[in-house]
């Protein structure tokens, strides 16, 4: 299924029965409407004005449009802003963020919530039984623009009522955060501070616990809404758009009041503000890195459970990254293609039309600006629908034999307390993900804590602290699995463990970590044994009780093997991880197809995709029934083909 991100309130009405008639000839037959549009749904409060919707959405509902109702408290309008200046976001200097764009709310404003579920409610009670809406996204972005956390006196009310909740005495607040340190005890919960504008470092436990309710406060909020929406209009499903590469928040535990998760895709955006090298970003300015929507799409889908959709697909040039490039001719196609490959029930392309005003003017759209005229990416997706219809049904994604355990407190956790300036876990969980997919292997991502014995190998790239459920799942997993560093160094209360990292994993690994190395660029500690290579930015020395398959020029262990788990102590470099993830892979017996850098496959069922980032045609690797493209796979093209039983 195809979509689009719509505005009616941005064109003329007489523009819009002419836009619903051309979306479905190009075949689009879903259209999100309203996530931005509360001004126009209530001028003034209690004044109502849903009459321009109900003609919008009568229009695109009678041209056989299925209709995605968003929520459109990302933007409070600004007679609410000044009845209310409470719900403002402050920021970590202490400044209010005001009225003037998008996401200008935090959280923990009581009245705040109040108001949203007002919206909310008018929009459910009117639309939720609206034969033309399917679907209800809560909101737009949760966390863009650094707004998960916020640092005013609502946000401070709301984290104390949080701590009582959590500790229920001020003994064991300061027992858990050791206040004693720095003579920062408290004797009740209303001497308790925010966590900034401190003279040097706040209390990382503290930072944590703050980061933990602010994440907390998020998916209550989104729970909110979701609940008022299922009240009053069964039978539709719920999403949220989440962000690529995004880890202010828990997205599984948002995602949890949520039917399926959907996520906004502009490949080329995220190459330039992803650390990628500059090789890299230039060699993919274009195209995007091969990895960058896959490693998202894989992702999300483990945040819904199984279900995700592209909520926005980039159609052309974006207008918010440093630079912003033209894809080249094909890779609009190919991004859709691939989507439905990693297992999205729907590709939903922003925006219909570009627009000619305001800030986005320079985001690209399947229209040129202001025009009813396809731009290049709208031909393209003219081009590819009729490529899906024929596709028919595709066969549900099945597990993946290898899973990367993704958890989003291990990025708030090195944020807090870095020690190097260059761990970034999402970068090295990205780079774990690239090399086993470079082995032309698919992919999961698995929440911690959750079942593992569907998968042949676990990779955990990183994971700040091991829970009871963590150690659980791994104590009973029967395969491989492979552990990099920074695991197990902290506790809940963000204490360094008792036996010292990682913690609850030392059995399991036979390691025992007693001093930490951050590496400076240009400094690396070379590996040698039955793996070569050489640990950059972070090198933890270790004892070991384990087989050494590793060893660095002191004699201390680099990567080691306790039965069938691995333990790599050090952020390695490309050499390293390539021989750490062959010595893993091996173990696994796991088949593997070596694939260019421009290459990448993905399976879902009997069906095998093929898509080419690069400049140079691919020949496909084996023999099958081609059900897409050409045995000679061209440039930035995709082939699809049918595995013949061997």
């Amino acid at each position: 299924m195809l979509g689009v991100c719509y505005y009616p309130e941005h064109w003329h009405e007489s523009r819009w029965q002419r836009d619903a008639a051309r979306m479905r000839e190009i075949g689009i037959t879903h259209v999100r409407i309203g996530e931005f549009a509360w001004s126009r749904i209530e001028p003034a409060r209690d004044s109502f004005d849903f009459g321009w919707l109900d003609r919008a959405m009568e229009v695109l509902a009678g041209a056989g449009l299925k209709i995605i109702l968003g929520t459109p408290t990302a933007t409070p309008p600004k007679w609410l802003v000044d009845e209310c200046p409470d719900i403002l976001p402050v920021d970590v200097e202490g400044r209010v963020r005001g009225f003037g764009s998008r996401r200008h709310y935090t959280f923990s404003s009581e009245r705040w919530w109040k108001e949203s579920a007002r919206i909310v409610e008018a929009l459910a009670r009117r639309y939720g039984r609206h034969p033309g809406v399917v679907g209800w996204q809560t909101d737009n972005e949760f966390g863009c623009h650094g707004t998960t956390l916020s640092w005013g006196p609502e946000d401070l009310g709301a984290f104390r009522d949080w701590l009582r909740r959590r500790y229920q005495s001020t003994d064991q607040l300061n027992a858990a955060w050791n206040s004693v340190f720095w003579s920062m005890e408290v004797g009740s919960f209303d001497e308790v501070t925010l966590p900034n504008l401190t003279v040097t470092d706040a209390n990382p436990s503290a930072r944590m616990d703050f980061w933990r309710f602010a994440s907390e406060q998020v998916a209550a909020y989104n729970a909110a809404q979701a609940e008022i929406i299922r009240r009053h209009s069964p039978g539709r499903w719920i999403t949220h758009n989440f962000m690529g590469f995004f880890t202010d928040f828990d997205h599984f535990a948002a995602a949890d009041s949520m039917d399926i998760a959907a996520w906004d895709s502009y490949p080329t955006g995220f190459l330039e503000v992803f650390p990628f090298s500059e090789a890299e970003r230039t060699r993919w300015a274009e195209t995007s890195h091969p990895d960058v929507a896959p490693f998202n799409h894989d992702l999300y889908r483990a945040v819904g459970r199984g279900r995700f959709c592209v909520m926005e697909q980039q159609a052309g040039p974006v207008n918010w990254a440093p630079w912003n490039a033209v894809p080249k001719p094909g890779m609009v196609r190919l991004w859709t293609l691939e989507a439905l490959a990693h297992g999205a029930e729907l590709v939903s392309y922003f925006r219909w039309r570009q627009a000619t005003t305001a800030q986005e003017q320079m985001h690209s759209g399947l229209n040129l600006p202001g025009l009813d005229e396809l731009s290049p990416g709208g031909k393209e997706v003219a081009a590819v629908a009729p490529e899906i219809a024929a596709l028919g049904e595709l066969p549900p994604v099945e597990p993946a034999r290898v899973a990367i355990v993704m958890d989003y407190p291990s990025h708030w956790a090195a944020a807090i307390q870095p020690l190097a300036a260059d761990f970034r876990p999402m970068e090295l969980i990205f780079r774990w993900y690239e090399a086993l997919r470079r082995r032309g292997l698919d992919v999961d991502f698995i929440r911690p804590g959750n079942a593992l014995d569907a998968y042949d190998l676990v990779v955990v790239p990183t994971l700040s602290e091991v829970d009871a459920a963590m150690e659980a799942s791994l104590a009973a997993f029967g395969g491989v699995a492979q552990i990099g560093p920074r695991t197990g160094c902290r506790d809940r209360a963000f204490a360094i463990p008792d036996n010292l990292p990682p913690g609850p994993l030392a059995d399991l690994t036979g390691n025992r970590i007693i001093q930490v190395a951050t590496l400076r660029p240009g400094l690396g500690h070379p590996v040698t044994g039955d793996v070569t290579g050489a640990a950059v930015r972070w090198r933890e020395h270790a004892e070991t009780t384990a087989t050494v398959l590793g060893r660095f020029a002191d004699g201390g262990p680099a990567l080691t093997r306790k039965g069938g788990v691995f333990h790599l102590l050090c952020w390695p470099d490309g050499d390293l991880l390539e021989a750490a993830i062959g010595q893993a892979v091996t173990a696994a017996r796991l088949p593997v197809l070596a694939l260019p850098e421009h290459v990448r496959i993905r399976r879902r069922g009997p069906l095998i995709f093929a898509f080419n980032y690069g400049d140079e045609p691919w020949p496909l690797p084996e023999a099958g029934d081609l059900i897409l493209g050409d045995p000679l796979v061209a440039p930035r093209s995709v082939a699809i083909w049918r595995s013949r039983p061997r």
